[in-house]
C-alpha cells in the first residue's frame, strides 16, 4: 500500500523521521541490537519489493504480537487517534519482526500494528531480523522505555523477566537499558506490593512515589487500606510518608511527646535522684499519665524498712 505524502502534523510518539546515531543513551542500546544482528531484509514473492528505505510490505494477517511484550495495557482512545493518523499518513516507521515459520512475530511496534488493524490496513511496512528470546525482550523493553509507554509494574515485570528467565544480573539489565542500577532495584521492589495496590498503580490511581512509600507497610490488608485512603484523599507522597510514620509510632506505643511532656519526665527523674540520695535505697519513680504515677522503694529486711520509715516520719512524732 503506497503511503500518502502529506505535510500535515503527525503524531510525534509514533511517526518519526529517521534519526542519526546517538553517542549514548537508550538510542545506542536499541541501535546496537539492530546492528549486532545485521537485520536481514527479506523479499517474499507474495509481497511487494522493498521500497527506498529498505523495508518490505507484509500482509497484516501474517503478523502476530510478541508474547513477551512488556506492555500489556493499551489506551483505546489513543489507539483510535493513532489509527486516524495512519489512515491519513500511513506508517512511516516500519515494525521490526522475526520470521516464525510462515508467520512473523512483532519485536517492536505492536501499538502501530494494533492501530493499523483499526485503520483496516491490509499490508504494513516491516524489517525482518533474527533475534534470541533475550534480545526480543530487550528490544521491546527499550522501545517502550524510549516512548515512556510502560506503567511502573509493566516495567518492573520486564526487568524481572530479563533476570529470572535470561540470567542477567541487575547491573547487566541496567547497562542494557541505560539506567542506573538503583533504578532497576527500586523498580523491582514494586512487585512486592499487594496485587490490589499494584493494580491501582497500573490504573494510574497511585504514582510510583506513593507506591514506594507504601512498601514500608508489610501487612497487605493495611497496605491496601492505606492505598485506598491515598487515592480517595489525593494525598501527596510526603503526606503518605508522614501518615505511615505516625501509624507506626502509634502501633509501637511510641507516640511523640511534646516539649512539655519531655520537661516533666526530666523533672521526675531529678526527684528520683534526690529520693535515692535521701533514703540510700534504689527508689524508682514511674509516670503512668498526666500528674499520675507511683514511687517504689524496695527493702530487703525489717531493719531497712524501719530505716526508710524513720526518714519519712522524722519530726512527725509517729
Amino acid at each position: 500500500m503506497a503511503e500518502k505524502k502529506s505535510e500535515k502534523k503527525v503524531q510525534k510518539s509514533e511517526v518519526k523521521k529517521p534519526e542519526k546515531k546517538k553517542s549514548g543513551g537508550l538510542g545506542r542500546g536499541l541501535n546496537s541490537l539492530f546492528e549486532d544482528n545485521k537485520v536481514d531484509i527479506e523479499i517474499e514473492k507474495q509481497n511487494n519489493d522493498k521500497d527506498a528505505t529498505g523495508r518490505i510490505m507484509i500482509n497484516i494477517n501474517q503478523i502476530d504480537p510478541n508474547r513477551k511484550q512488556p506492555r500489556t495495557h493499551f489506551d483505546e482512545e489513543k489507539l483510535e487517534e493513532l489509527a486516524e493518523s495512519i489512515k491519513e499518513h500511513g506508517i512511516i516507521e516500519p515494525l521490526v519482526v522475526k520470521k516464525s515459520g510462515n508467520r512473523y512475530q512483532i519485536i517492536a511496534g505492536e501499538r502501530r500494528w494494533r492501530a493499523a488493524r483499526k485503520a483496516n490496513l491490509k499490508e504494513i511496512p516491516v524489517v525482518i531480523g533474527e533475534y534470541t528470546d533475550r534480545e526480543i525482550m530487550e528490544v521491546a523493553l527499550i522501545e517502550n522505555i524510549q516512548r515512556e509507554d510502560l506503567n511502573p509494574i509493566e516495567e518492573a515485570k520486564a526487568y524481572k523477566s530479563l533476570i529470572d528467565e535470561h540470567g542477567l544480573r541487575q547491573e547487566e539489565v541496567a547497562e542494557r537499558v541505560s539506567k542506573k542500577r538503583v533504578t532497576i532495584t527500586n523498580s523491582l521492589r514494586l512487585l512486592k506490593l499487594d496485587e490490589r495496590v499494584q493494580n491501582m498503580l497500573i490504573d494510574g490511581r497511585l504514582t510510583g512515589g506513593h507506591a514506594r512509600a507504601l512498601l514500608a507497610v508489610e501487612d497487605n490488608e493495611r497496605q491496601f487500606a492505606l492505598a485506598e485512603k491515598v487515592a480517595e484523599e489525593k494525598l501527596s507522597v510526603r503526606e503518605v510518608e508522614k501518615l505511615i510514620r505516625d501509624l507506626e509510632n502509634e502501633k509501637n506505643g511510641k507516640k511523640r511527646k511534646n516539649v512539655k511532656d519531655e520537661k516533666n519526665l526530666a523533672d521526675y527523674k531529678e526527684f528520683e535522684k534526690k529520693l535515692i540520695a535521701l533514703t540510700g535505697s534504689k527508689v524508682e519513680v514511674k509516670v503512668s499519665g498526666e500528674n499520675k504515677g507511683k514511687i517504689i522503694i524496695p527493702y530487703n529486711s525489717v531493719e531497712e524498712f524501719e530505716r526508710v520509715y524513720a526518714i519519712f516520719t522524722k519530726g512527725t512524732n509517729k
